[in-house]
């Protein structure tokens, strides 16, 4: 029998990372590779790249340093965001091998040769305008959710954001595709697929750059909702501006789609919103939040916000606090701003400093504890539905309610991948829910 090659993965950023990381994956197991962990001794590692989070190069050097020390002889390949914005810098890192931009990272394999190291690493990446076809993706295998990319690359223009950079304009995957990819899915006993994009709310626009939207975001959603054997669909990450009152109507009365929402909001500050050149202002956020409030009151909401961007004083920063303070919503995600090449803010006055930054952060990161503790305790007493994770974490295993309360009870390996309808009884030390089954012997 031939000798197969073993291959491991490593993925930085976001969940659209971890779908095309999987994907990469099938494809090189096609090729003759057994897919191993990252922490094992393998003849390639391939690490896929972010461009968003700050210290991206000193994460990537971390991942190469740690390949390395497991298999100082194995190939190294960098593909992903960082890959397409920096390829030189990550080709200069010690140990690396291959770098692959935007279009070339789905032929990894046709890059690879006897997987012999190179002297110097070898770039092959391209402009950022012939990203303009699209490539379906999903993860399967690698958590309890899948998650199932149906759109790429932004049109954008953020004043902080260079992911248009890495990535191209907006297209999407055709939708017989993604049914098909879901279809795929449900057969792999997964219960929950989340779906994922830069900028999902624009699903429709083809490739080539063809702004004709085929279909619209809620065709997509009533078309995914009728796959048979999904079990839950979450919607991830979508822009305020393109969250319609219809899709959130259709998700309260829908069969799969879970009530949880998660909305860039970016600055509560108007101001500031003009600046980042965001496409909306802040009295459309608070749209958007009451009319899911009115149709789900249980329904959980997550933020997304940067402190510390150019311009914001002490003023705009509190009315970013003060505006989410008030409202109904279910937790943060904060980001310190961090300058980017490139971007039009990175050259703009009223650059604010670091500690500053660094204070704002801990403010909201404070304030997002608060808020889900608040979401947390208007959820007990209620029954709801749990989907198990996979991991024994200290004798107990967690697992998320439909509107994304974290629960937890102990261990019992029986439970994994699987569905129970349960009522919340009290909050953790650890901030996790307690929760009794409901109808079942467990």
């Amino acid at each position: 029998m031939e000798n197969r090659k073993k291959v491991a993965f490593y993925t930085l950023g976001c969940k659209l990372n971890f779908s095309e990381t999987s994907t990469i994956a099938r494809n090189l197991q096609d090729e003759g590779f057994d897919r191993v962990d990252f922490e094992e001794v393998a003849d390639m590692y391939v690490i896929n790249t972010c461009s968003v989070t700050e210290n991206a190069d000193k994460q990537f050097k971390q991942v190469v340093r740690k390949a390395m020390k497991l298999n100082d002889k194995a190939f190294v390949a960098a593909v992903g965001c960082y890959a397409q914005l920096k390829p030189e810098e990550l080709a200069n890192v010690d140990g690396v091998d291959l770098v692959l931009g935007a279009t070339e990272k789905f032929k990894l394999a046709d890059y690879i040769n006897d997987l012999s190291k190179n002297d110097f690493g070898e770039v092959h990446s391209c402009e950022i305008a012939e990203a303009d076809f699209y490539v379906g993706s999903y993860s399967i295998g690698d958590r309890t959710r899948a998650f199932l990319k149906v759109q790429d690359g932004c049109d954008y223009k953020c004043t902080y954001c260079t992911i248009p950079l890495a990535r191209g304009i907006s297209r999407s995957d055709e939708l017989e595709n993604v049914l098909k990819n879901a279809y795929e899915i449900s057969k792999q006993n997964i219960k929950e697929i989340v779906l994922t994009g830069v900028n999902i709310g624009d699903y429709g626009k083809g490739e080539f750059g063809n702004k004709k939207h085929e279909h619209t975001f809620l065709e997509l959603v009533k078309a995914l909702d009728e796959v048979v054997g999904i079990e839950r669909l979450r919607i991830s990450s979508i822009e305020p501006n393109l969250l319609k009152n219809e899709t959130i109507e259709f998700v309260s009365k829908s069969r799969t789609f879970v009530p949880h929402f998660h909305i860039p909001l970016q600055s509560g500050s108007n101001d500031i919103l003009k600046l980042m050149k965001r496409r909306y202002l802040r009295e459309v956020y608070t749209e958007r939040v009451n009319k899911i409030r009115e149709v789900m009151p249980h329904a959980c909401i997550g933020v997304d916000v940067i402190v510390g961007f150019p311009g914001e004083t002490d003023e705009h920063f509190l009315e970013t606090y003060h505006f989410l303070n008030e409202m109904d919503i279910s937790y943060l995600h904060v980001f310190t701003y961090s300058e980017r090449d490139n971007t039009e803010a990175v050259i703009m006055e009223g650059v604010v400093p670091g500690n500053v930054r660094a204070k704002r952060s801990k403010m909201l990161r404070g304030l997002s504890v608060k808020k889900r503790r608040a979401f947390y305790e208007s959820q007990l007493g209620t029954n709801r539905t749990v989907l198990f994770e996979s991991e024994n974490k200290e004798g107990y295993i967690h697992g998320f309610t439909e509107n994304y309360v974290k629960v937890k009870t102990p261990w019992n390996p029986e439970l994994v991948n699987t569905l129970h309808d349960i009522n919340l009884t009290k909050i953790d030390e650890d901030g996790s829910v307690r929760m009794e089954f409901l109808n079942v012997e467990v």
